[in-house]
């Protein structure tokens, strides 16, 4: 046994939580979701899927309903950065084009893959209130760039519906998407891209 190893028992004799990551943990959870349904399966049986105690499961995410969101409030970070990239002269309609288009760039071998996480999403019923709060969320970082690009306030009717329209746009591309289940993963981003181009008409000023 190396020294690490001897360490490594030591302090699991101490007690000390068990280790895990976001991803062995959403892992797991997809493989239950898929064998048993989302309402059927528990925390308690992704915790011993993925070889931790409850308690370390609750350190990553706060409830079941949080796991096929993934690390979200990185993803929103995210998303703020790409507004942020786009050049300030920019049209504001061009400007939340590209960024929600590079926003849904997800890699083709990602693991539980980006189909599988979205159809979850939108089509487990149990999931849906949850959902609402996350869309609102998003909605609302759209909202604080536009507000920052034309003056106004985040809360103002212009930030706020270009927030609204942009869900509406997203969402009705990924249900085109999902309902295409031989379309390649590439074309969920020209789907996007097309259908963000009626974004203009409402932000042409």
């Amino acid at each position: 046994m190396t020294d690490g190893e001897q360490r490594s028992v030591r302090s699991s004799a101490r007690g000390r939580p068990e280790a895990t990551s976001h991803a062995a943990i959403e892992q797991a959870a997809f493989t239950l979701f898929a064998e048993r349904g989302f309402a059927r399966t528990t925390l308690d049986a992704i915790a011993e899927a993925v070889g931790v105690s409850r308690r370390t499961l609750f350190r990553y995410y706060q409830s079941k309903n949080d796991i096929p969101w993934g690390q979200f409030d990185r993803t929103l970070d995210h998303f703020r950065e790409l507004l942020a990239d786009q050049p300030d002269d920019l049209p504001v309609h061009a400007a939340i084009h590209r960024a929600v288009v590079e926003f849904n760039r997800f890699p083709a071998d990602a693991h539980p893959p980006h189909r599988e996480r979205m159809r979850l999403i939108l089509t487990t019923p149990e999931l849906q209130a949850h959902s609402v709060l996350r869309y609102a969320e998003w909605r609302q970082v759209i909202a604080e760039d536009v507000a920052r690009r034309t003056g106004s306030l985040a809360t103002d009717l212009v930030p706020q519906v270009a927030g609204h329209v942009s869900l509406a746009i997203s969402l009705s591309a990924y249900e085109h998407w999902l309902a295409r289940p031989r379309a390649r993963d590439a074309d969920l981003l020209t789907i996007i891209d097309d259908a963000m181009g009626g974004l203009r008409g409402y932000l042409r000023a």
